[in-house]
């Protein structure tokens, strides 16, 4: 069974095994919210609370083992975020940026499958979205949105035992919060699930537009298909396209050469992704099938380019392809055209496999 490690009950061994839970105990948290202490007092009391809860006693093992690892990174970023401003101790996206490093350190580890790992850093980058849920702007479609990226049974035992194990004034109320996003959750039947949508087009619509009935099937009326490639450097983007899709190919690593762009060039970066979406643009106007072979990293890099090939009305498929930590960095160092390894790391810091409500269809490829 996987484990992160199996001291969870003594502070002292954890401390000596992750310096960011050592860097705990040197995390102010504001008073009023927090008044038990910093955030290695905080995250003590939670994983304590979590443990009595008979939600999480009732769980299997290895399900207890994903909530304690959650909840022993949860504030893992507050090191980082944390300000005093006005009287006042805040950690502005502390969960935005505890999600990328949880991830990184999963990563290394290794031993879970990409789900498993993403429903972990998705308790790390939501684990105080129960609470806010209600001032959402659209609290039903942000809330099926988190049921595809983690267990949202998980992340109510996790909300629960964060409330529980701090001092504060607005406990029952914070608490009382966290019962109505369970409710939610039971009433739209996404709770520890994701909500099963009629077809993958209906869930993309859903998502990505105005449209406010996750039942709603679009007419499926396509003019091209454009299969998106995403994949840290080094994993096999090339090999996987040989493979599998007999098709015209965008690359962006093939049109640095031809245009004679070094990879660490920004000016002729953006020369070459121009030129990229302009070969893109001729074949959707033509209506032709095409793969578009880039790194793709991060959700914002995959949204405009998903943008750009739905308005000439092309259905996406992203292929996302991984392997593991070990085996990734030996096989990018194998290559004919290596990337820097410091650069690799560089771009782990804003890594984000996709998630299902990006495109039409999302396929994970992975490798134990």
């Amino acid at each position: 069974m996987w484990t992160l490690t199996n001291n969870y009950s003594n502070w002292e061994a954890l401390e000596k095994e992750f310096p960011w839970v050592a860097d705990m105990q040197s995390v102010p948290q504001d008073s009023i919210h927090h008044a038990e202490g910093n955030v290695a007092i905080h995250t003590q009391m939670v994983l304590q609370a979590m443990q009595d809860l008979e939600e999480f006693q009732a769980l299997a093992p290895w399900e207890q083992e994903m909530l304690l690892a959650a909840a022993l990174a949860h504030d893992i970023e507050k090191r980082s975020t944390t300000v005093e401003e006005k009287g006042r101790i805040l950690s502005p996206g502390h969960a935005k940026k505890g999600a990328f490093t949880f991830r990184n350190i999963l990563f290394e580890k290794g031993g879970l499958t990409v789900k498993e790992r993403e429903q972990l850093v998705g308790l790390v980058r939501y684990h105080g979205f129960p609470i806010w849920l209600m001032e959402k702007k659209n609290p039903e479609k942000e809330l099926l949105k988190v049921a595809l990226e983690t267990n949202t049974l998980w992340l109510y035992i996790l909300a629960k035992a964060d409330v529980l194990g701090r001092i504060c004034a607005d406990q029952k109320e914070m608490l009382d919060r966290v019962t109505l996003f369970k409710m939610m959750c039971e009433e739209h039947n996404c709770f520890g699930k994701p909500r099963t949508f009629t077809t993958s087009e209906g869930r993309f619509h859903y998502f990505n537009t105005d449209e406010m009935y996750p039942d709603y099937e679009p007419f499926d009326s396509y003019k091209a298909t454009v299969h998106v490639l995403s994949a840290l450097p080094g994993m096999g983007k090339d090999y996987f396209i040989k493979q599998n899709l007999d098709l015209p190919i965008v690359s962006l690593d093939a049109l640095r050469i031809e245009l004679k762009v070094a990879p660490t060039d920004i000016a002729g970066n953006g020369r070459v992704v121009q030129e990229a979406k302009k070969r893109a643009k001729q074949y959707l106007a033509s209506g032709q099938d095409f793969v578009w072979n880039a790194t793709n990293t991060s959700q914002l890099m995959r949204t405009q380019l998903i943008e750009l090939f739905t308005d000439y009305k092309a259905k996406v498929v992203i292929h996302y392809i991984e392997k593991p930590h070990k085996k990734w960095l030996q096989q990018n160092h194998n290559r004919e055209r290596k990337v820097p390894e410091t650069v690799l790391f560089k771009m782990l810091l804003k890594w984000q496999p996709p998630s299902l409500f990006e495109a039409h269809e999302v396929f994970y490829y992975e490798e134990e």
